[in-house]
Order: C-alpha cells, then sequence, then structure tokens
C-alpha cells in the first residue's frame, strides 16, 4: 500500500508546519517547534529541533535536532521503503559511514496525514571535492564493503537496473522508452526538438539493450545515486547519505559516479578506485563495458525525471531552465555524445 492523499495539484501542498510537527510528536518526541527546511526536490526534508528532556532513545545522542524525510507519496510502497531503511541499518551495524534512519520503539517508517516518514540523526558536514587519490582508493575500499553486505541477499521490492523498465509497470517498455514516452506526453521541450529527441533515444535504446546485458548473479543492493552530491564530510570523515534510490543493480553503478573529466583523468581516477576496492572484494573490471550504458541511462532518466516532476511547484523553481530551447538543444547534444561514446573502446584497468 502506498500512503493515501486526496488528489490535489501537487503531493506536498498539505504539509505544513502544523502537519509536520504533529507528525514527529506522533512517534513520541517533543519538538521546540523550531523547523528549517532544507534542499530536497523528490521528497521533503527538515531539520527539526527537539525538547531538551526527551525519553531514553539512545540513538539520538542528546542532539538537539533531528532530520525528518517525508517520503512523496506514490512514489514506493511501505516495503519498499522499509527494505531501504534495512539496507542502511545493516550498513552502519557493519560500521559504514552512512547515516541511517533512527528507530522508535522498533520502527522506522511512519505514517501520518497521508506522508510515509522518517527520523534520522543530523550529521552536519560540507559537499567534499575528490581532488587526490587518497579519497578515492578510500572510497573504493568504503564502496567494495558495502558491495560486500548487498550481495548477501536481493532487494523483494526495490528497483532492478537491468535497462527494462521500472518496478511494477506492466506495458513491457524499456527504461529509455519510458522515461521518453514520459518526456513527450509532458509537452515540455519545443516541437522543434520532439523528432530529433525520439529518434536518438530509439537509437540508443537498441544500442545499450546489445551492450548492457548483466546477469542475475551481477546484481547487488547498491546504493544507486552515489555522485558528489550524496557525499558530506567533517573533519575528514566522509559520509554517504540519501538512499532513497537505493535498487538492485550492478557494482559499476555505484563506482562510475564518481569518475570525472577527461578519459586520461578517469583512468588515474580507476587506478585509485580499484586498488582501494581491491581490499575487500575483486574489483569488476568485466563491467567497465557498461559506464557508459549506465550513463546515458542516467543522463535520459533524469529528464524524464523532472518532466514527471514538473507539477510540483518545487521543481520550476529550482530548475527554471529545464523548459528552455537551449536546455533541450543542450540535452539533445549530450545524448548524441553518449551515441558517440558509446562505440568507443572502454576503460580498462592497467595492471
Amino acid at each position: 500500500m502506498y500512503a493515501a492523499m486526496s488528489d490535489s495539484i501537487h503531493p506536498y501542498e498539505r504539509l505544513t508546519p502544523d502537519a509536520i510537527i504533529d507528525a514527529i510528536e506522533s512517534t513520541g518526541l517533543l519538538t521546540d517547534m523550531r523547523l528549517l527546511a532544507l534542499n530536497s526536490y523528490e521528497n521533503r526534508v527538515y531539520q527539526v529541533g527537539l525538547e531538551e528532556h526527551q525519553p531514553d532513545l539512545t540513538e539520538f545522542n542528546n542532539q538537539a535536532f533531528i532530520i525528518a524525510k517525508f517520503y512523496r507519496p506514490g512514489r514506493w510502497s511501505e516495503q519498499a521503503i522499509i527494505e531501504e531503511h534495512t539496507f542502511t541499518r545493516e550498513l552502519q551495524e557493519e560500521e559504514l559511514p552512512v547515516v541511517a534512519p533512527l528507530e522508535i520503539n522498533g520502527k522506522t517508517l511512519f505514517e501520518h496525514g497521508g506522508f510515509y516518514f522518517a527520523l534520522f540523526p543530523r550529521k552536519s558536514g560540507h559537499s567534499p571535492e575528490i581532488s587526490d587519490n587518497e579519497q578515492l582508493n578510500y572510497l573504493g575500499r568504503w564502496l567494495a564493503r558495502l558491495h560486500q553486505i548487498g550481495q548477501d541477499y536481493n532487494f523483494q521490492h526495490r528497483p532492478v537496473l537491468n535497462g527494462k523498465g521500472e518496478l511494477g509497470r506492466s506495458d513491457n517498455l524499456s527504461l529509455i522508452r519510458q522515461s521518453m514516452q514520459t518526456v513527450l506526453n509532458a509537452n515540455i521541450m519545443d516541437d522543434s526538438y520532439n523528432t530529433a529527441y525520439e529518434s536518438l533515444c530509439l537509437d540508443l535504446e537498441q544500442t545499450i539493450a546489445q551492450q548492457y546485458q548483466p546477469e542475475a548473479h551481477e546484481m547487488l543492493r547498491l546504493h544507486g545515486d552515489a555522485h558528489v552530491g550524496n557525499l558530506i564530510v567533517r573533519d575528514e570523515q566522509f559520509w554517504l547519505v540519501d538512499f532513497d534510490d537505493c535498487l538492485q543493480g550492478p557494482a559499476m553503478q555505484d563506482i562510475w559516479m564518481l569518475l570525472s573529466g577527461q578519459r586520461e583523468e578517469q583512468q588515474g581516477q580507476l587506478e585509485a578506485i580499484r586498488e582501494g576496492y581491491e581490499m575487500f572484494r575483486p574489483f569488476p573490471a568485466q563491467q567497465l563495458k557498461w559506464v557508459e550504458s549506465l550513463r546515458t541511462l542516467r543522463l535520459i532518466k533524469h529528464a524524464a525525471w523532472l518532466a514527471e516532476r514538473w507539477q510540483d511547484p518545487a521543481f520550476p523553481l529550482a530548475f527554471p531552465w529545464f523548459t528552455s530551447a537551449r536546455y533541450w538543444s543542450e540535452h539533445i547534444l549530450s545524448l548524441r555524445e553518449q551515441q558517440a561514446a558509446l562505440q568507443e573502446p572502454p576503460l580498462q584497468i592497467l595492471f
């Protein structure tokens, strides 16, 4: 079941400050009414102040603030969110630097007023600049440990990154075709770009179907969105946050987003990651051939995500360029560049 909401222009219009406080206090916590909205678009996330005298919940470590995350209604089932929570708490128990949801009376997921929500410890920090091989080596070790735990069993209610479409969809369309139709149906782009965009997507769909063919044994529980924006650092300690997009997929999905720059730069970054990764598990070198396929899927799905959410007032405010001719011209150019990149030899491990 999904948390139910009445039909409305956007799902968060009922999430008022009073509703947020009421939801949090329904768990038994006492707030001091301090409320600060944090940057988040898919969900809504708030820093909430707590009264000094709280129940004896050791996980709170006497914090003055917690983070409350309200999940977008209708996106994830209750079972899917609980799988996210279970995974992050497994990682936390193995002393990996993740921010896992807090447990209150044996629960990590709550429902109030039509919203599922969870509470998290507050971890302050800043986005890192991955500037040297030592940091990449550390992140390689960290991802290997995450994947080691991720292989223990499979998700049952989360997406599978096999290129074959979204979990729960019955139309049997590929992920690219689903995303393409979402964009076209939204009437976001100028009509003059429609033909070029559709043609490119269909060509890329065919190429990726030929190149990206993971086997079941290559699919692990992953973070799924392990880019630098989901890392914070404080006192030289990295933390990985936001497992909202965790899924079943190949290990390379959590690796390739740490690569940037020209091919030569990426090759050096890859070697640093590999050295750290192989301290805990074999590096999936055979999956390097999928990097550009995974990059292409992400580019196309990101545009579809924006189109699908455009009726949420937060999105036009945060992404005002999305409907511009310049954006779609550059997006189509990026897809053409990916078309060429898919024909190039993949990155290699240099021994």
